[in-house]
């Protein structure tokens, strides 16, 4: 007997807009617990609007504006009296583009863990390495900490920016299309880290590559034109989505 998913983010009935245009229209979306949700649609229908409502990033855009309620923890995080600091800690993202700051890989990781009042020098250096860890990355990197991290590689610095996600410990993980500019070695590597991060933690990812969705994925989410068209289990998406639409952009008909 399968027990019932839970749910770690509920969407309901999102509207955003830029200005007076609107971008979403209506989407509702469970977001399960240790899992990967994949969102797969076209340019320009939302996804990666979507994704950064999940953290608040998009309150960062001028003339923009949100309605309908986000859940996390029983509470939306559109509410008033929400930190939005303590918010984007626990759902943490990485985006398409490696981001490394101009220091050294150790600075890199350190960073977010000052910011955040850790001070305690031996709690520092263990969440950095257990970081570099889990990122797959501590091997190519032990020995070169005190190197500027614009050294590494493009997928190097991409598992190191996933690591600087880590080292603050979210909960939940937004990926917006991160191997848009990665080679297919690195995209491998990036994909097989993904699907060992779901055991500790809740994955939403972004991307335009439909065979990444069917790899990687437990869910997939299809958008088009500001609207959520179907959402699933990854098999039936690909194998027997319900809308014509779906199955049209899946067998690269448009998009």
């Amino acid at each position: 007997m399968n027990l019932p998913e839970e749910i770690r983010i509920q969407a309901e009935n999102i509207n955003f807009y830029y200005g007076e245009k609107q971008t979403l229209k209506n989407v509702s979306m469970a977001i399960f617990k240790n899992r990967v949700t994949a969102i797969i649609g076209p340019s320009g229908c939302g996804k990666s609007t979507f994704i950064r409502l999940l953290n608040r990033m998009n309150d960062l855009i001028p003339n923009t504006r949100v309605k309908g309620r986000i859940i996390l923890d029983g509470q939306n995080i559109y509410d008033p009296d929400v930190d939005v600091v303590t918010l984007r800690r626990k759902v943490g993202m990485v985006f398409q583009k490696p981001n490394p700051f101009p220091k050294s890989i150790r600075d890199n990781l350190g960073y977010g863990l000052k910011i955040n009042d850790i001070r305690d020098v031996n709690l520092i250096e263990d969440t950095i390495r257990h970081s570099l860890e889990e990122a797959a990355l501590w091997e190519e990197v032990k020995d070169r900490l005190h190197e500027s991290a614009l050294r590494l590689s493009g997928g190097q610095q991409q598992r190191l920016c996933i690591a600087r996600c880590l080292a603050v410990q979210p909960e939940v993980i937004l990926f917006d299309e991160p191997c848009a500019s990665l080679d297919p070695i690195s995209t491998k590597r990036i994909e097989e880290l993904i699907e060992q991060l779901k055991e500790h933690y809740t994955i939403v990812i972004v991307t335009h590559n439909m065979q990444q969705a069917a790899r990687v994925s437990d869910y997939t989410a299809f958008m088009y034109l500001g609207e959520l068209i179907e959402f699933g289990p990854t098999e039936k998406i690909f194998t027997i989505p319900e809308d014509k639409r779906t199955e049209e952009y899946i067998s690269g008909k448009f998009g």
